[in-house]
């Protein structure tokens, strides 16, 4: 039975009380079973998937990277699962490991079993991967063989750094006080685009005319790149946008970061400490 132990001096003590009484009440609930809330108007039998990597503490580890894979959910909320993968003879370009295409087709496959399991067997019409680095050519076939049998496969890097960034101007030369509008989307071409998941929010301004959560700097957008996938690049950059608010383990109205790569992080960084990986997958609510 898997235990785990909160201390005071560091869980608890946290000065604003109210955040730590949210947390402890989401989390005893995730733990139960329950599903605090769930996407809206999204397109049915869709999965979601993250992929994250973490550089192990030891060179003397079986191989030197750790990946993980989260298996996300579909707009019910249903088969929020990690899966944890030992990557060995990965490729390396720029200091970012990359998959043989063999590799990724055993990843997005064990994926593709968990979301099944959770729905008697189902195939998802549409499927969604997210990561933080670009897609080369053997990580595309190896998805697209693992996804064989699946309608829509959509393939997206998310960048955090890039150099762009974005002030609102309501006339010329006069930069408003405000940033940019959170869920403004900028075209750079017809597969690239500029998302705001973090800036104004106005449904939420009340008398002051703005609400910016992060209180003061100027937010950077994130850069969406499609490497597969036909459907409408638009609506696939607002289900990123709409990944940012599904992230339980948080007290805020948004993540910077969709929740695919949020939680594909949190594991990763726990995963690389431990001396074997299970083959099995690992539940959200373990990790809250």
């Amino acid at each position: 039975m898997p235990l785990q132990i909160i201390r005071d001096d560091r869980a608890l003590d946290y000065y604003c009380r109210c955040s730590v009484m949210w947390r402890l009440a989401i989390a005893t609930y995730t733990k139960a079973g329950g599903v605090p809330w769930a996407l809206a108007n999204t397109r049915p039998k869709t999965a979601y998937v993250g992929i994250d990597y973490a550089l192990r503490s030891s060179t003397d580890a079986p191989s030197r990277f750790a990946i993980c894979c989260a298996q996300v959910f579909d707009s019910d909320g249903a088969g929020l699962d990690f899966i944890a993968y030992e990557a060995e003879d990965v490729s390396v370009f720029r200091r970012n490991p990359f998959m043989h295409k063999e590799q990724m087709l055993k990843v997005m496959a064990r994926s593709l079993s968990i979301y099944q399991s959770c729905h008697a067997g189902d195939l998802p019409q549409r499927v969604v991967v997210f990561k933080n680095t670009e897609f080369r050519k053997p990580e595309i076939e190896g998805c697209l063989a693992a996804f064989r049998n699946v309608q829509d496969v959509e393939l997206l890097q998310v960048q955090e750094s890039h150099g762009w960034q974005g002030m609102l101007f309501s006339q010329p030369k006069s930069a408003e006080r405000h940033p940019c509008h959170r869920g403004q989307i900028l075209p750079l071409g017809d597969h690239e685009a500029l998302l705001w998941t973090q800036g104004n929010i106005p449904e939420m301004a009340g008398n002051r005319g703005y609400f910016y959560k992060e209180g003061k700097g100027i937010p950077s957008p994130l850069l969406i790149t499609r490497f597969a996938g036909r459907g409408d690049f638009f609506d696939v950059c607002e289900e990123a946008l709409a990944l940012t608010k599904m992230n339980w383990n948080n007290d805020g109205p948004y993540t910077r970061l969709p929740v695919t790569l949020e939680y594909a992080d949190v594991l990763a960084q726990v995963i690389k400490r431990m001396p074997k990986l299970e083959a099995k997958p690992y539940p959200v609510r373990l990790f809250m």
